[in-house]
C-alpha cells in the first residue's frame, strides 16, 4: 500500500468538505471537553472521599449551662459523658473543645467575614469531638449512647453535611455527563454524515481502483484515517480547553472552599492527564462510528 496514496487522499477529503470537518471538530471537541468535565467531578469525588475518610467527625455540643461552668471538662457531667464515648470500641478519640477554643476555632474559618465580628465565646457550646474507629456503624452508637443524656445540646453528624456536598458534586457529574452523551450524538451523526459526503464526492475514482483490483481496505482507509484525525484534533481542542477552564473559572469557582481545606483543589496534573485520556476516547469513537459508516451505508 502506498502511504503517499493514503496521504494524498486524506488531504483531499479534509480540504474538499472543510465545513462539514470542522463542525465536525468542534462538535466532538465541545463533547469530549463535557466529558473531560465530568470525569474531573469524578476525580474531584473520589479525592473528596480519600480526603475526608480519617477526618469526619461527631460532634456532641454541650449545653449552655455546662460549656459555661466547665472550661475543661473536669466536672462530673462533662467527664462523665466523655468517659462513656471513649468506653465505646467504635470511638477512637474524644477531645474537648471549650467555648473559648470554639470562638478562636471559629474566627480562623470565618476571618474576614462580618459574622466574625458579631460573634461572641459564650454564643457557641463546648463539644466534645468524637473520632471514630469505625465510620459506618460508629455513627449511630454515639449518637444513641449521647440521645437524652444530662448535658447534651445536640449531635452533629458532619458526614450529613459532606453529603450534601458530595451530592452537589455528583449533580455536576451527572449533568456535564448528560450534556456530553447529547453532544456525542451529534457528532456520531457529523461523522457519519461527513465520511458518506466524502466517499461519495469521491465515488468515481474509488470506482476505478476497484475494477483495477485495489481491495476495499484499500479505498476506505483514507476515510477512516480522515475521522480519525478530526477525533484526535477535537480531543486535543476539548484538552486545551479544560487547561484555560482551569485557570480562567474553575480556579476562582473553587478557590474559597479549596482553600478551607473543603475539597482538593483541581490541579493542572488532574487536567492533563483527564486530557491525555480523551486523545484515544476521541480517536475510538471517530474510528468505530467511520467504521460502521462505511460498512453499513457505503459501498467503496
Amino acid at each position: 500500500m502506498r502511504s503517499d496514496f493514503v496521504r494524498r487522499e486524506v488531504a483531499t477529503g479534509l480540504r474538499r468538505n472543510v465545513t462539514m470537518t470542522v463542525a465536525m471538530v468542534l462538535t466532538t471537541a465541545i463533547s469530549l471537553a463535557l466529558l473531560g468535565t465530568g470525569m474531573l467531578a469524578v476525580r474531584t469525588i473520589d479525592s473528596t472521599e480519600s480526603l475526608y475518610a480519617d477526618r469526619l467527625e461527631i460532634q456532641v455540643a454541650l449545653t449552655q449551662d455546662v460549656s459555661a461552668a466547665d472550661q475543661d471538662c473536669s466536672q462530673p457531667i462533662c467527664s462523665g459523658l466523655k468517659k462513656t464515648l471513649e468506653n465505646s470500641p467504635l470511638v477512637e478519640s474524644v477531645t474537648f473543645e471549650s467555648q473559648q477554643e470554639a470562638y478562636t476555632r471559629f474566627q480562623q474559618l470565618f476571618a474576614g467575614q462580618s459574622i466574625a465580628d458579631v460573634a461572641r465565646p459564650q454564643s457557641l457550646p463546648a463539644t466534645l469531638r468524637v473520632k471514630l474507629a469505625d465510620q459506618q456503624t460508629g455513627a449511630d452508637a454515639v449518637r444513641q449512647a449521647m440521645i437524652g443524656q444530662v448535658g447534651v445540646r445536640t449531635i452533629i453528624d458532619q458526614r450529613d453535611v459532606v453529603g450534601k456536598l458530595f451530592d452537589f458534586l455528583g449533580g455536576v457529574r451527572n449533568v456535564t455527563f448528560a450534556l456530553a452523551l447529547v453532544q456525542a450524538v451529534a457528532a456520531l451523526l457529523l461523522i457519519s454524515n461527513t465520511v458518506q459526503v466524502s466517499a461519495y464526492t469521491r465515488r468515481v475514482e474509488v470506482g476505478v481502483m476497484r475494477l483495477v483490483g485495489a481491495t476495499r481496505w484499500y479505498t476506505q482507509l483514507p476515510f477512516l484515517i480522515e475521522a480519525v484525525l478530526t477525533g484526535v484534533v477535537g480531543a486535543v481542542l476539548a484538552g486545551v480547553g479544560l487547561v484555560v477552564a482551569k485557570f480562567a473559572f474553575i480556579d476562582d469557582l473553587l478557590a474559597g472552599i479549596a482553600q478551607n481545606g473543603v475539597i482538593p483543589p483541581i490541579t493542572i496534573y488532574d487536567v492533563l492527564e483527564t486530557s491525555i485520556w480523551l486523545l484515544p476516547i476521541g480517536a475510538a469513537i471517530a474510528g468505530v462510528t467511520g467504521y460502521v459508516t462505511l460498512r453499513l451505508y457505503v459501498k467503496v
